[in-house]
Formats: structure tokens, C-alpha cells, sequence
């Protein structure tokens, strides 16, 4: 098959590279409409074939999948034309700028019995495929809350807030660990240089006793990028900039025991070690190119398809909905398409 990347800006080299070096890729096509993109690609790669036209891509017979690396505002309409001519699509996170135009592009890869999956590299990665493993064997226990820190200092986006910038990555890690589906977000912040949230808290909520909360910063002097996930029976710290060691797995937390005269409930804490387990360190994005290919030629699911993509753009909604009330707590059962309501109109609800 050949492979089309849409969108040669700082991921689609990333995406041009990984599709090369596939068995079973016979060649990738490369389309932007800034010819100096082109001419880039051309000098990196001079066995790719490149254009302007998005209408050559998707008329195209022997070309199979189409990747779509583009701003998140263009992700519906060339997803939607990639989808009804019959060709398997990836998008680039997040999926869609609304839900309910989410939905839509999964209502029609269904339809038409296509692949879509959505770039959610860091599911790929050997750290949370660790995290994952832990928590399927059951050594985790019951999982407690999932807190994660993605802060650094810029780059401020002139069309977005931050949430949507830097919030989709761990969001998507939550969506693949968790089995449980979130029930409402939360979430506040502030402008400080434009109209667009450079600091937000978002806060997603369970219908069980499980909490994630989402800190995103473009004015951190430092940059940190960790997620702390405490179970019942052990608790993992996953850092991002770490080297090595990259998962720390603590056999730390409280335990219960039975009443006393004084106390309803003792509540002591448990210490015991830690350690770090070995991972990969191969690269996430080729396992996810690898995946896009395996889907077409099988037609099995990806752990990142369009139902991860459609979750991971309906808290982002949510969140902005919250930010813009105050931070109250917004239902996500109103963000679908069976509630084609304005966001305006979508109620809150306070905690």
C-alpha cells in the first residue's frame, strides 16, 4: 500500500519518516501547500513523492491511508473527504475541535467499515504499557486517582488554550488505563497575555471513588511532565524527563484496619520499597505508524481508534465549557450528538 501524510509542519516529517521504514509501505506521499515544506521533505527523503493538492490524495487509487497532520480546526472537513472516498484515515490529536464532529468522523469509518485512528503516541510508549500491564495483572489493586503534571515554559498557541495544547496527551494515557468512563469535568484557569488559558486545573470526574486531575501550564520556569497513579495495593510515579527510570513503582499507601474505641476506622500507612521496572526504549511513534498499517491489513481495533479519540475531545469540550462558567462541574452525557444544543445552552451542574 501507500501511505498519504497530510501536513508537513513539526510532526509530519516525524509521521513521513516512521511510514518509510514499514514492511509493507510501498511509498509514501507527502501534501502541504507551502512549497518550501515540499522542498524540505524532498531533501530529506528523496524517494517521497510530494503535492499540493489534496484532491490528488484522495482520488487516488493506490494510495490506502491517509494521515492527517494538520490544525485541529481542519481535522472534520479533510477527515470527512478522506472517509467518503473510501480510504483509512489517521488523525493528529486531538481528533476534532467539537464532539459532536468527532462522533460524526466515527459514525462514518463504521459505516463504511474503515480504519480511523488518532495519533495518541503516548499509549505507545513502553512506560504506559508498563502502567497498563500493572494495572490488568491487578498488582495496582483498585485504582485510586490519576494526577498528572504537562508545565513548561511557552510555546503559546495564538489560536487555542492551553488545556487543548498540552491536556489531550495525558488525557488519552487516563482513557487507555482507566477502564471506568469519566462522568464530568471540572476545571479552571487564567489568561494572562491573550484571550486564550495559559493555566488551567482540569478535573475529571467517576461515578466510582476515582478522581484524575490535570495540571497544564505554559508559564512554569521549569518543564515537568509526570503522572502519579495511586491503587489500593501499589502506586506508580511516571516521568516523562527522566533518562531512565522512567516508571517508579512504590509499595506505599494506607491501610485500613478494624475499629477501635477511639477511631471508627485506623487508618495506618504502609512503606515498603520501590522499585523500576525495565522498559523499551523504542520510539512510541513507530509503533503507532506500525499499528495504522496492521489495522488496514486486518481490519482488527487500535488501542487508540476513534472511540479514544472521541473521549479524549469530550473532556476537552467539557473543560472549556467549565472554564468559562466559573469551573463548574459540566455533565459530559449533554456532549453528543443526541444533544445538538449550542455549548452555551449545555447545562452545568455545581458539585
Amino acid at each position: 500500500m501507500k501511505i498519504a501524510v497530510v501536513g508537513l509542519g513539526y510532526w509530519g516529517p516525524n509521521l513521513v519518516r516512521n511510514f518509510l521504514s514499514i514492511d509493507g509501505v510501498e511509498g509514501v506521499v507527502a501534501c502541504d501547500t507551502l512549497p518550501r515544506r515540499l522542498e524540505n521533505i524532498r531533501k530529506k527523503f528523496p524517494t517521497v513523492e510530494t503535492t499540493s493538492s489534496f484532491d490528488d490524495i484522495v482520488w487516488r487509487d493506490d494510495i490506502e491511508g491517509v494521515v492527517v497532520s494538520t490544525p485541529v480546526s481542519t481535522h472534520y472537513p479533510l477527515g470527512m473527504r478522506v472517509l467518503k472516498a473510501g480510504k483509512h484515515l489517521l488523525l493528529e490529536k486531538p481528533m476534532a475541535s467539537t464532539t459532536t464532529e468527532a462522533e460524526e468522523l466515527l459514525d462514518l469509518a463504521y459505516s463504511k467499515m474503515l480504519t480511523l485512528m488518532v495519533d495518541h503516541t503516548f499509549v505507545y510508549t513502553s512506560a504506559v504499557q508498563k502502567m497498563k500491564e500493572l494495572i490488568t495483572k491487578g498488582d495496582i489493586g483498585d485504582v485510586l486517582y490519576f494526577d498528572s503534571v504537562r508545565v513548561n515554559l511557552g510555546l503559546f498557541q495564538h489560536d487555542t488554550n492551553v488545556i487543548w495544547d498540552l491536556a489531550p496527551h495525558d488525557i488519552s494515557i487516563m482513557d487507555y488505563l482507566i477502564d471506568g468512563k469519566p462522568v464530568a469535568v471540572s476545571c479552571v484557569g487564567v489568561n494572562h497575555f491573550s484571550e486564550y488559558e495559559d493555566v488551567a486545573y482540569v478535573t475529571v470526574h467517576f461515578a466510582e471513588k476515582l478522581i484524575a486531575q490535570f495540571h497544564v501550564n505554559w508559564l512554569s520556569p521549569v518543564k515537568v511532565r509526570k503522572i502519579l497513579l495511586g491503587g489500593t495495593k501499589l502506586m506508580v510515579v511516571y516521568d516523562d524527563m527522566e533518562a531512565s527510570e522512567k516508571i517508579k513503582v512504590y509499595d506505599r499507601g494506607v491501610d485500613v484496619k478494624g475499629e477501635d474505641a477511639v477511631y471508627k476506622k485506623l487508618v495506618q500507612y504502609r512503606t515498603g520499597d520501590m522499585y523500576s521496572p525495565n522498559i523499551d526504549t523504542g520510539e512510541a511513534l513507530a509503533r503507532m505508524a506500525t499499528e495504522f498499517v496492521d489495522c488496514i491489513n486486518t481490519g482488527k481495533p487500535s488501542i487508540s481508534d476513534g472511540q479514544a479519540g472521541v473521549n479524549v475531545v469530550k473532556v476537552l469540550e467539557a473543560a472549556n465549557i467549565s472554564i468559562k462558567a466559573g469551573g463548574r462541574r459540566v455533565d459530559l452525557s449533554y456532549l453528543s450528538k443526541s444533544n445538538s444544543r449550542s455549548l452555551i445552552s449545555i447545562p452545568t451542574f455545581s458539585n
